[in-house]
């Protein structure tokens, strides 16, 4: 199945699907359980819009390739164009929507990608390697500085986080995002995960939401 923008309610987004752009160790605890210094700027990369997948129905991991790591991500929509540097109104103004996200990581070859001080895009850019479900209204928050994210695999919570313990809160991150390179409508911004990441196994049964807000059903086919 081809993925395509959509809200909840089932309306398709008409703008196109852009690139990804992803922040790597925002939350302090999920660095620390990689063994990861906290970084002094952001970091950042970023995921062609070639890998990602929707949620719906299920979605395939290539376990011949070795751990295939689940990272819950708060999953930010643009909806206007953004670039030198936005104010927080003008970054608030180009968001459409929100989504609980998984950024899919090859732990084994980023291991040995950050060994050699190589780039990530082989582990982190691969075909499904972003998984979307449907987009809530960016008026579904009154507060951005407060959105929970929790992924529950086989009936156990394994992630529980939210955007108030970002090191790079979700409106300053896009600003400094933006100052680096233009974001377009359509591209999704993946916000960080929290503690708790692991494995997918082929056959995992799984629950990713915004707590309260939105919930999705998948499994690993």
């Amino acid at each position: 199945m081809s993925y395509q923008h959509q809200y909840v309610d089932g309306t398709r987004i008409h703008f196109p699907l852009g690139k990804v752009v992803c922040i790597g160790r925002n939350y302090a605890e999920h660095a620390k359980e990689l063994d990861n210094p906290i970084p002094s700027e952001p970091l950042l990369f970023i995921k062609p819009g070639s890998c990602v997948v929707p949620l719906e129905g299920g979605f395939k991991i290539p376990t011949e390739r070795g751990s295939v790591h689940y990272e819950a991500e708060i999953a930010v929509l643009l909806g206007k164009p953004l670039s030198t540097k936005p104010t927080e109104e003008e970054v608030l103004d180009a968001i459409s929507g929100y989504a609980p996200a998984l950024d899919l990581t090859l732990r084994d070859l980023q291991s040995k990608l950050k060994e050699k001080g190589l780039p990530w895009e082989l582990c982190k850019s691969f075909d499904g390697a972003c998984v979307l479900p449907p987009f809530v209204s960016a008026g579904a928050f009154e507060d951005v500085k407060d959105i929970g994210i929790r992924l529950t695999i086989n009936g156990e919570v394994r992630q529980d986080g939210n955007s108030a313990m970002m090191l790079n809160p979700i409106v300053p991150m896009i600003q400094h995002m933006a100052a680096c390179f233009s974001l377009q409508a359509g591209d999704v911004i993946l916000t960080g995960t929290p503690a708790g990441v692991g494995p997918f196994e082929v056959g995992d049964e799984l629950v990713l939401e915004l707590p309260g807000v939105s919930r999705f059903e998948s499994r690993v086919l």
